[in-house]
């Protein structure tokens, strides 16, 4: 098996081949501006053709279109664009209309329940937004929240607060704790405890829905490093979530012979 699998944001995109085992080496680039011939050249046309792709991509039809047509260009398959559904991958999704549930958030809803094993699990994507999202140990998806991520509350701040604003350009670092010492520090710090404490605090709400146990926390997304030394609860970093959660919907979708 040769697969594909191709994990699509706004701004970077992830992807890695799948052998039908282990997923191959996590490449990963900021793909504002590209066009198809950038995607056939950088993801598309490395090593020996794909026998299939499979997609998970919030980014817009235009860019998936781009996407298609590097395929065509490169002699590749059509790559199949991966929905939110009611059931697929072992998850069940809790959302009243579940095409509202983000394709970055389902995909790795399923590949965190297969790497949960049976435990509850609440999923946290950081992101220009931090989502969490729980799922029980049967993978039904019992709902989710979605906060600025602490990159998003720091500009906002930025964007709307003239004295903090003016305050927070140039100066001094001003220590590590949650109590800085500048104004920047307080910004800086401030929005990654925010999002910590969230975190913990969802554990928590997630116990009780979730059978008295304590969930395992899974963080995933481009800001979850920053965010990570602060969080208290049991958690695990998987930068791959998404692309882990395609490569359980390709086994689940791959003909037996």
């Amino acid at each position: 098996m040769n697969v594909l699998l191709i994990d699509i944001g706004n701004t970077r995109i992830k992807w890695a081949r799948f052998d039908g085992r282990n997923l191959g080496r996590l490449r990963a680039a900021v793909h504002l501006g590209w066009g198809a011939g950038d995607y056939a050249r950088r993801v598309i046309g490395r090593g020996r053709p794909p026998e299939r792709i499979l997609v998970a991509s919030v980014a817009g039809e235009r860019v998936n279109g781009r996407v298609a047509l590097a395929a065509r260009s490169a002699g590749a398959p059509a790559p199949e664009i991966v929905t939110s559904q009611r059931r697929r991958g072992g998850v069940t999704v809790g959302y009243i209309e579940p095409w509202r549930l983000g394709v970055d958030r389902f995909v790795a809803a399923i590949g965190a329940h297969h790497l949960a094993k049976g435990r509850a699990v609440v999923v946290v994507g950081v992101g220009t937004a931090m989502t969490l999202d729980l799922l029980d140990g049967k993978g039904r998806h019992l709902g989710g929240a979605i906060v600025p991520a602490p990159t998003l509350m720091v500009e906002t701040l930025l964007k709307n607060t003239n004295g903090i604003r003016r305050r927070a350009q140039g100066g001094a670092g001003g220590g590590k704790s949650l109590f800085g010492k500048s104004t920047r520090a307080g910004l800086l710090q401030g929005s990654r405890y925010a999002a910590a404490a969230l975190i913990d605090r969802a554990v928590g709400e997630a116990r009780a829905l979730a059978g008295g146990r304590k969930p395992l926390v899974i963080l995933t997304g481009g800001g979850a490093p920053s965010v990570e030394p602060l969080v208290r609860s049991r958690h695990m970093r998987v930068p791959d979530l998404v692309l882990r959660g395609l490569a359980a919907l390709c086994l689940e979708t791959t003909p037996r012979g």
